[in-house]
């Protein structure tokens, strides 16, 4: 065999290997991609009971409930539009958590068209100010920042 009909061999070789790694890790991670849907786009176009996917909107006023498990909360998720989709959680909520703000839900959504979450992610403004620096001056801040962050420059 000649020296040009060789590398073609392994070039062809490369190529079935490659498409081969590609089948395998999208077939790998076909269960693992989990869409993002807002409220309104929940409530026109609903996934799969059962399917994971990520919810996201502001908690609705007034709407967060503790159940007598002590454990289980069930708040609602609101959008720009009049949607609003249902969430219970069991677990501990995120210090940022609160009624009116940002969050992120990831779960599915049961057959009685109730979010079940796993997971949340609360969301701040763009305002947000740690604990820790809250009444100090922008000054006092950047110093406190300064004298408590290793190895940035």
């Amino acid at each position: 065999m000649k020296a040009k009909h060789q590398r073609l061999v392994l070039i062809v070789l490369a190529l079935i290997a490659l498409i081969g790694a590609g089948l395998l890790a999208s077939y790998a991670l076909r269960n693992q991609a989990s869409y993002f849907y807002l409220p309104e786009q929940m409530a026109e176009n609903p996934p799969e009971p059962g399917q994971a996917v990520r919810l996201g909107g502001m908690v609705e006023p007034g709407s967060l409930e503790k159940l007598p498990d002590g454990i289980t909360v069930t708040f609602a998720v609101t959008g720009r539009e009049n949607s609003r989709i249902p969430v219970r959680f069991a677990g501990i909520l995120p210090d940022l958590f609160v009624e009116g703000s940002g969050v992120v839900a990831e779960g599915r959504l049961d057959a009685g068209g109730t979010f079940v979450a796993d997971n949340l992610l609360a969301k701040h403004d763009e305002n947000y100010v740690p604990r820790e620096l809250e009444g100090m001056s922008e000054h006092q801040a950047a110093e406190m920042a300064e004298e408590t962050t290793v190895g940035l420059e």
